[in-house]
């Protein structure tokens, strides 16, 4: 199959701006979803800018080169997406695709970040009072730097207004096929969707990450001990009480502990533990759902269900087909 030729005569500007530090994909996942939007029919023309014109260095070490300085960018700009660059401790590096994005804002319809591009944002003022988010690495890190943004460590994107900021990396992909759909509907964005082989809309958030691999290892010997027990048996009494008593520190010592070292309570670490759990066995065997409910710890079919859906956005039978149906398909 072949694509359509591009199309330009009267094309939305989307302008892509990023600066020395940012992540390859953050630039070419939704530069590629645009232009192909642009070869079927979209009508966008698609430019990177750096702060200053010159190429922006990414941190996997390629090279790009831009079409422009984005204070050069005259006239509307239609969407202005930002990719970022390196969020450095002091954020001096920020300074200069920050000031540019700012006088760049009230020219733009919309105003967008990828990843660690929410930094940028947030360092021109434009997320001020929004609620905003971004890789789940960095969301306490945002957070801690930037109070007056809301910062939501879930969600793929989070729109608030004309401003968009998206998690990590292929969320990128993710946020500028939802701007294709704003702005010419569900068949164009899906029809873009189709080509690059992805989800028009994901079925989940950051949450389908694993827990466990988000967790960084813990230096504190008590915490160990129990997220080590929850991980080998999941089907186990894991309450507050339970886990305390397991760790030898007070209930409320505890949960301090989750907080600070895994940003996240112990009943909810142990949800996501269970459900990590279930995904398994949905994935992998034919066993009816009550029974992987009774394997994973959860009290009934109704509750794994409600578990399901508050972390993943689905439910258990559906997570099976969706899993199942995949691996046939590949």
């Amino acid at each position: 199959m072949t694509a359509p030729p591009p199309r330009v005569d009267g094309a939305r500007d989307v302008v892509i701006a990023a600066g020395d530090g940012a992540v390859l994909l953050d630039v070419a996942g939704p530069l590629q979803v645009f232009a192909l939007a642009a070869r079927c029919g979209g009508g966008y023309r698609v430019r990177l800018a750096s702060p200053d014109g010159r190429p922006v260095h990414t941190r996997e070490g390629v090279q790009l080169g831009v079409d422009t300085a984005l204070d050069a960018v005259t006239g509307p700009v239609h969407i202005l997406l930002v990719a970022g660059c390196d969020p450095a401790p002091d954020g001096t590096a920020l300074v200069p695709l920050a000031q540019a994005v700012h006088r760049a804002r009230e020219r733009c319809t919309v105003v967008a970040s990828v990843c660690i591009g929410a930094f940028v944002l947030a360092e021109a003022g434009v997320l001020d009072g929004r609620r905003a988010t971004t890789h789940w690495a960095s969301c306490r890190e945002l957070a801690g730097r930037y109070p007056q943004v809301t910062v939501e460590s879930d969600g793929m994107y989070v729109r608030d207004g004309d401003v968009y900021t998206a998690a990590g990396v292929t969320a990128g992909i993710d946020l500028a096929l939802a701007l294709v759909e704003r702005d010419h509907g569900a068949a164009l964005a899906r029809q873009v969707a189709q080509w690059l082989v992805v989800f028009l809309q994901r079925p989940a958030g950051q949450s389908q990450l694993s827990v466990r691999g988000r967790a960084r290892p813990s230096r504190q010997p008590a915490l160990r001990a129990v997220l080590d027990a929850v991980a080998a048996q999941p089907h186990a009494d894991h309450s507050l009480e339970t886990m305390a008593a397991r760790a030898a520190v007070s209930p409320r010592h505890l949960s301090r502990l989750f907080t600070q070292v895994l940003g996240t309570t112990p009943g909810q670490y142990v949800q996501r533990i269970r459900v990590e759990a279930a995904q398994q066995l949905l994935e992998a065997g034919n066993d009816p759902v009550d029974v992987v409910a009774k394997r994973c710890g959860f009290r009934s079919v109704e509750t794994m269900r409600q578990t399901f859906h508050r972390v993943l956005g689905i439910t258990p039978t559906t997570y099976r087909h969706q899993s199942q149906k995949g691996a046939t398909d590949a």
